[in-house]
């Protein structure tokens, strides 16, 4: 279930929507000032942040762009303003998305599921535990600080067992996702050939990540040991 902290100064406005979350499912925590909303997110395993542009106590966009610099969480804007300089400002305050009020609430449920979905993927394709930083979005990959050169092969390894941590992902499914996707004959021998290339790369004798699972398949092990 996710979380979803919700600042809104108007009361109607936040109970309204505090309700209609709940019935889809999210768990929602709500405040109606910055200063609450602040402690809320500081106290609290928030997924996604709803944020009134116009608060008692504060600017929107301002606290929009602090949290984004200290929480790693999508954020979507709710305001009033809706003069293309203000939507340009709260993209540039960090903002996921924009909404405009008055606004309709099927429309708000599926920017909110993009804004979740887009942000779980992110989270895979990201990871970094101070020896190797990987970041599988934009195709950075380093060891101890220094960078690899993983080819688009390896890269896709990694994208899967991190999509998949601590799950065992089967040859059958390297096979499928990786060589096999066009209906091609591809010998199963190419994965571990593989596998064991990426582990030279990315692996040193006290960081190791890819756990073989005998029979089955591999799985990553987040923090280097298997």
């Amino acid at each position: 279930m996710h979380t979803i902290l919700l600042i809104e100064d108007d009361h109607a406005l936040n109970m309204g929507l505090s309700y209609a979350l709940e019935g889809e499912g999210y768990q929602v925590i709500s405040a109606k000032d910055l200063r609450l909303g602040e402690a809320l997110l500081r106290d609290s395993q928030v997924d996604l942040l709803l944020l009134d542009g116009n608060l008692p106590d504060g600017d929107g966009f301002t606290f929009c762009k602090r949290v984004k610099e200290e929480h790693p969480i999508p954020i979507i804007l709710l305001t009033a303003r809706d003069m293309d300089q203000d939507e340009i400002r709260g993209f540039e305050a960090g903002a996921d998305d924009y909404i405009k009020k008055p606004f309709s609430l099927p429309v708000l449920l599926k920017r909110l599921e993009v804004a979740l979905r887009n942000y779980g993927k992110k989270k895979d394709a990201e990871y970094d535990d101070g020896f190797l930083r990987l970041d599988l979005g934009i195709g950075i990959a380093e060891r101890n600080g220094k960078s690899l050169d993983l080819t688009a092969t390896e890269f896709r390894l990694l994208a899967l067992l991190l999509a998949n941590e601590n799950q065992v992902v089967t040859k059958n499914i390297f096979l499928e996702k990786i060589w096999d996707c066009q209906g091609n004959f591809v010998d199963e021998h190419v994965v571990p050939v593989n596998i064991n290339r990426l582990r030279a790369k990315i692996e040193d004798a006290d960081h190791k990540y890819i756990k073989t699972v005998y029979g089955v398949g591999y799985q990553w092990m987040k923090g280097g040991q298997t």
